[in-house]
């Protein structure tokens, strides 16, 4: 079976992780973490907003928490920004919703990664390839990364 987009370019990267292939398709984040034999706070998403046109960033954000908008808004200093839409999402990052990775993008966006995400030692997140995820230590997700923006932007639901 090939290798997914995202274990491709973490490979390139020196950065160790491995592949889980899902054995039936998962329908939400507690399925997801229960095959990965996690909790829902160590699966990973990265999603995609448009700043203004022609310009993304992805916010990777854990478990169940919500992308704050008004954090968001002034983390990319704009009054307005949007979730991309699903064909915004496959042109910029090449992958469809539900496997996007911040790692084998298509195009380089800038990439928030919220504090959430290294609360935990081992997450999963995407892979580019459906019902496959990439698990790893989430200070290798920080790493292979490089110079990312460490965030705060969850809605504080405590």
């Amino acid at each position: 079976m090939d290798r997914p987009p995202a274990s491709i370019a973490l490979e390139q990267l020196g950065i160790p992780h491995r592949v889980f292939r899902h054995e039936q398709p998962v329908a939400s984040l507690e399925e997801a973490a229960s095959a990965r034999n996690q909790r829902p706070e160590q699966v990973v998403r990265s999603i995609l907003f448009q700043v203004r046109a022609g310009e993304f960033v992805m916010a990777l954000i854990a478990g169940r928490d919500q992308v704050d908008w008004k954090k968001l808004r002034q983390l990319v200093k704009r009054s307005r920004v949007r979730m991309a839409t699903e064909e915004e999402v496959l042109e910029v990052t090449g992958y469809q919703i539900g496997t996007v990775s911040p790692f084998g993008m298509k195009n380089q966006v800038r990439v928030m990664l919220d504090a959430s995400v290294l609360r935990e030692e081992e997450i999963s997140i995407g892979s580019g390839v459906r019902n496959t995820a990439i698990i790893m230590r989430s200070g290798d997700v920080r790493k292979a990364l490089g110079d990312v923006e460490i965030v705060e932007l969850g809605e504080n639901t405590d």
